[in-house]
This record gives structure tokens, C-alpha cells and sequence, in this order.
């Protein structure tokens, strides 16, 4: 049975699972709809058209649905979706769609929103997305699958975030980071590459020796970046990890550029491994 405080606000047209557990002062809006095993701790507001996915747990504060922050919106009629089994911690917001986009807000299954995290309108997140506290993303941002982006970093609009990279604390990410690249600063820069990540989700050691090599050939050697990206593609045409970046960067509908290569070496930063992209 369904489990609803009294305080709570259902509006008539709202779709609820008969198992949704909804705590005080939440807000549900007339056409949402919340699938089986939903929680809504308390004081949560979900607005618009805005589906939430099968054992979705919300926490205080948040607010999933609400209008975008765009000036060029006037009451579309927009959507904004989460996937199963994701966590939205304590003060969030996740706005609807705005107008020019694919009409929808979409967060994947299985991500992780820290505290006072932002996701703004047309974002799309995949599968197994954390964003620790503070994060800001803007309109049209894409985050690849298993992708992490440290607390109080901003990602500026329409960047592409590529699967499993990693995004420093407090960075500043003006142009698109790639597949499993690692970005650090303000702006941000290319500074290694997620092997950590990769590791834990199957790549082999040969895998990421072959990375390695062709990351140092794309990002760090001299030459004209055009020759150096059609060399990788004919030299790494086997290698799955190298051609998912190349197909990034080709990507035809990309509006940023790359993000440009730098170094990270500040005694200050407790010995960073730049390879690994996490602290040594």
C-alpha cells in the first residue's frame, strides 16, 4: 500500500505506484508520475510532465520538474525524466526541458546526486552518473555513462562530458572532456585519463597500455591535431577504448571544442596521479 503523509499535496491527474512512499510537505504535480518503490522523504517538489523511475529515492528539499531558468521559455509543454534505482540527496534541482532541445530533461538509472547538485534544462546523464555537492551543470550539458564530476565544479552549456571521465572539484569545464579523460582547473584541462575507472569495469592491463600510448599521440604530441587523429584511427582501428574517443571528437554535432592538454603539479595537491586521475 501506498504510504502518503497527510501533509503531502497530490494533485488530481498524478500517476502513483500503489507502493510510493511520499513524507511531509512534499508536492506532486497533476502529471507526474512515480513508478513502483518511489520515496519522497519530505518537502519534496516534483513539477510538469516529469516521470520518476522505479525506486527513485528523493530527499529533502529537492525539486525535480520545476520550469528551466531560460528566458526564451513560455509554458511548453516539456518533459523531464529519472531513471530506476537513482538517489537525489538533500536540495537538488532538476528542471523540465526548455524549447530548442529534444524536449526532455533526463537523468539515467542508477546515478548519484549529491547535496545542492544542479541538472538545468535539454541535460541528458547516463546510467551511473555522480555528481558529487555543488556541481552546476548548464542547459544542453551531456555526461556519458559512469562519468564523475567533483563537488562545486561547473560545466558550461552544451559540453559534452564523455563516459567514465572524471571531473575535478571546483573545475571549470568550458569544452568537451572525453571518454575517460581526466580534467582538472579552472578552465579545466586535460591532465590524464580515468585508469581507475576503467579498471573496475573490466579493461585489461594491455587496454590501457594501448591508451595510454594513443592519449600521449592525440593530447600531448607535437603536430597538427587533424593528422595525428586520422593516424590514431588507422593505427587503433582494433582498439574498442581508442575509437570510442575518436567517434567523440568526429562526432559531428559537438558545438565545443575539446578541452586543451595541461599538467597538474602543484606540490599543494597531496601527490595527484595524473594517469590514474585520483588522489595517490
Amino acid at each position: 500500500m501506498a504510504q502518503i503523509h497527510p501533509s503531502a499535496v497530490i494533485a488530481a491527474g498524478a500517476q502513483l505506484a500503489d507502493d510510493v512512499r511520499i513524507g511531509p510537505f512534499c508536492s506532486i504535480g497533476p502529471e507526474a508520475v512515480l513508478e513502483a518503490g518511489v520515496e519522497l522523504v519530505s518537502h519534496v517538489v516534483v513539477d510538469g510532465a516529469t516521470r520518476i523511475g522505479a525506486g527513485v529515492r528523493v530527499l529533502p528539499f529537492a525539486s525535480i520538474g520545476t520550469p528551466p531558468q531560460d528566458t526564451k521559455y513560455k509554458g511548453e509543454p516539456t518533459r523531464c525524466e529519472l531513471g530506476a534505482r537513482t538517489l537525489v540527496r538533500e536540495g537538488c534541482t532538476i528542471h523540465r526541458a526548455s524549447v530548442g532541445g529534444s524536449g526532455v530533461t533526463s537523468v539515467g538509472a542508477g546515478c548519484m546526486l549529491m547535496a545542492q547538485a544542479h541538472v538545468a534544462h535539454d541535460c541528458v546523464l547516463g546510467d551511473g552518473v555522480i555528481l558529487a555537492n555543488n556541481v552546476m551543470l548548464g542547459g544542453h550539458v551531456h555526461v556519458g555513462e559512469g562519468a564523475f564530476v567533483g563537488g562545486g565544479a561547473a560545466v558550461f552549456q552544451t559540453v559534452r562530458v564523455g563516459r567514465l571521465a572524471m571531473v575535478s572539484g571546483l573545475a571549470g569545464v568550458t569544452n568537451d572532456v572525453p571518454p575517460f579523460g581526466y580534467v582538472f582547473g579552472l578552465p579545466a584541462r586535460l591532465v590524464g585519463f580515468n585508469k581507475i575507472g576503467l579498471l573496475r569495469r573490466g579493461a585489461t592491463r594491455e587496454q590501457l597500455r594501448t591508451l595510454r600510448v594513443a592519449n600521449n599521440l592525440l593530447f600531448k604530441d607535437p603536430g597538427e591535431f587533424a593528422a595525428k587523429l586520422a593516424q590514431a584511427e588507422e593505427r587503433y582501428a582494433g582498439e574498442p577504448l581508442v575509437m570510442e574517443i575518436i567517434a567523440f571528437i568526429r562526432d559531428a554535432s559537438r558545438r565545443r571544442q575539446l578541452v586543451r592538454p595541461g599538467r597538474m603539479t602543484a606540490p599543494e595537491l597531496g601527490g595527484v596521479d595524473e594517469e590514474n586521475g585520483e588522489g595517490a
